[in-house]
């Protein structure tokens, strides 16, 4: 299996899990008790999160930024399906992104 297809199917996945959390019991998960608090403890835990990704990029162990990257994408895809929203909205907008010029696309 090609690694872009491995990393679709990671974020399907995880999607899919996060959909079933959603209803479940707060003891049952991290996640699950994250919805349970609402979304303001959605957005302090990616608050903490981009702190540490900006303290690992300054620390310059690149295994340390790739693994606080993971966690700060985690509490980003709670936060979008909190929302009902997935990975692939995201996707889809960065596709569509795509071939734009940055200065072109803030101007618009």
């Amino acid at each position: 299996m090609n690694p872009e297809k491995m990393n679709q199917d990671i974020l399907q996945r995880l999607t899919e899990t996060l959909e079933a959390r959603k209803q479940a019991l707060p003891e049952s998960s991290y996640a699950a008790k994250l919805f349970s608090k609402g979304e303001d403890a959605i957005l302090k835990k990616i608050g903490e999160e981009a702190t540490e990704v900006i303290l690992a990029s300054k620390g310059g162990d690149k295994s340390h930024l790739v693994y606080e990257t993971a966690d700060l994408w985690f509490h980003c895809m709670v936060l979008l399906a909190k929302h009902g929203l997935s990975a692939d909205d995201v996707l889809n907008e960065l596709a569509r992104r795509e071939g734009l010029s940055g200065v072109a696309e803030k101007e618009s």
